[in-house]
């Protein structure tokens, strides 16, 4: 076998040769000759190693050509790409978390074309800050007396705690150092900002009197972490964020609260429960609250931080900020998404991650209908779309237990397992993302959005030439 091997091998065409092809000396004009050379080489080392598993791998022209054309367009196309999301989890981090409403993406177009006045008052003619676009806004909604951003939640938090306790001890209950995401763990935040560490409670039973035994001359902070991504079942007990507050006062010492997610309007009338707003955090007696401006808020990445004048004055001039601060393309966004929370029926319908997470069974049984009668004009006979009842995440840390109903989408193709339909899919030119559960390929009715039916068609279509190419 080796002997035929290398027989073969000697039939396949060289490179300079190959670049006098017509359909190679087309691709020149189209790509620059470093890319094409590249190309060739890579698929005739494909064809090769093809070769010393099979002398019998075929060497016909068409078919190099042709993986010639495929190895360009795939170094061609972008690394960071649009996907359809039919997995069923609205705030999925690994996706890109939070789609922007259309107000969002038309300021994103507007301000990044051209000038702005980022950080130019037209007022005074004079030099003014970027903060300023957002923080009024933020104060309007929350109540707050002051506001920041910065670029993601896990900055807002070292930079809270780097100004409020640096050198000084943080207490914080055992049962509340999460780590989430990205290995983002709160000891390693507290460490990186400079503050100690002082733990009180057991992982499941924090009471006030915990902290109140431990506070002491050190005592810089009092921090309450909401446990975004999971929860604790049973027997438990913790501190109350009121009485957290309570204690802070007497005691003198600042309270704040990682709230994680962060929810600008009460979901409780939509059936999710248990994320109380920034507004009511404050209430309760939180002088500092930091929060995503990328999950339940239904925006860009962003960390935002709302509380008492006192503590978020400093936080603006600390030499921090000016590594964590936002760019103008993400202001734009956050501002245009804050100002539909000013109409919260407005934010309900034009945010997509507060649309998505209250859409109720009976719109998404129909939504799965029309999906499905769209994608049958497109696909061939050998695919099949079965509806079922299934359930939906909301991803993104928030609500973990929570699970809503929804209607999925079967997908299936004779003679091809759901993990052949999934892969097909990835490989698509807008890749498809959905999910395997018991042996069954699904869609989630609830996450493909109305902006995504034609390419969605596109993709599965496809998907199926593809996969109709391969042996069943």
């Amino acid at each position: 076998m080796a002997v035929a091997a290398r027989n073969v091998m000697k039939e396949i065409p060289k490179v300079d040769r190959m670049l006098c092809w017509p359909e190679i000396a087309a691709l020149l004009d189209k790509h620059p000759r470093p890319e094409v050379l590249s190309a060739v080489r890579c698929v005739l080392e494909l064809v090769r190693e093809e070769i010393r598993h099979n002398p019998d791998a075929s060497l016909e022209s068409g078919r190099i050509i042709s993986l010639i054309v495929a190895e360009l367009a795939s170094r061609s196309r972008a690394s960071l790409r649009a996907v359809v999301n039919g997995t069923g989890v609205v705030v999925h981090t690994n996706l890109g978390r939070s789609p922007l409403a259309d107000e969002a993406e038309r300021a994103l177009q507007t301000i990044s074309t051209g000038y702005s006045n980022l950080e130019f008052d037209l007022s005074t003619g004079e030099r003014g800050t970027r903060y300023d676009h957002v923080e009024g806004l933020i104060c309007e909604l929350t109540g707050a007396e002051a506001a920041l951003v910065v670029n993601n939640n896990a900055a807002a938090v070292i930079l809270a705690l780097s100004s409020l306790a640096q050198g000084g001890e943080v207490i914080v209950s055992r049962g509340e150092l999460v780590e989430i995401g990205g290995s983002f763990r709160i000891p390693d935040v507290m460490r990186q900002s400079g503050a100690i560490l002082v733990e009180v409670g057991t992982t499941n039973r924090t009471h006030i009197r915990d902290f109140q035994a431990a506070i002491t001359d050190a005592t810089a902070l009092l921090l309450k972490v909401h446990t975004s991504n999971f929860a604790i079942v049973g027997f438990t007990a913790e501190a109350s964020l009121a009485e957290m507050a309570a204690l802070g006062q007497e005691a003198g010492r600042p309270v704040m609260l990682d709230a994680g997610s962060g929810c600008l309007i009460d979901l409780t009338p939509y059936g999710i429960t248990g994320e109380p707003t920034i507004s009511r955090y404050l209430d309760a007696g939180a002088d500092v609250v930091t929060f995503s401006g990328d999950k339940l808020l239904g925006g860009p990445q962003a960390g935002l931080i709302a509380g008492k004048r006192s503590f978020i004055d400093p936080m603006k001039r600390h030499p921090l900020l000016r590594a964590l601060r936002m760019d103008k393309l993400c202001l734009a966004a956050l501002e245009a998404t804050l100002r539909l929370y000013r109409d919260e029926r407005r934010a309900l319908l034009a945010i997509p991650t507060l649309r998505m997470l209250t859409m109720t069974a009976e719109q998404l049984s129909r939504r799965a209908d029309v999906i499905i009668r769209r994608l049958r004009r497109t696909l061939p006979d050998t695919a099949s779309l079965l509806k079922h009842p299934g359930e939906s995440s909301a991803g993104g840390g928030a609500f973990p237990l929570l699970q809503l109903p929804t209607s999925l989408i079967e997908f299936k193709m004779a003679g091809h397992s759901p993990q052949k339909i999934e892969a097909a899919l990835r490989r698509a030119a807008t890749p498809v993302i959905g999910r395997i559960h018991r042996d069954r390929f699904l869609l989630d009715a609830r996450t493909v959005m109305d902006r995504d039916l034609s390419v969605l068609a596109q993709s599965m279509a496809e998907a199926c030439a593809c996969l109709a190419k391969e042996q069943p």
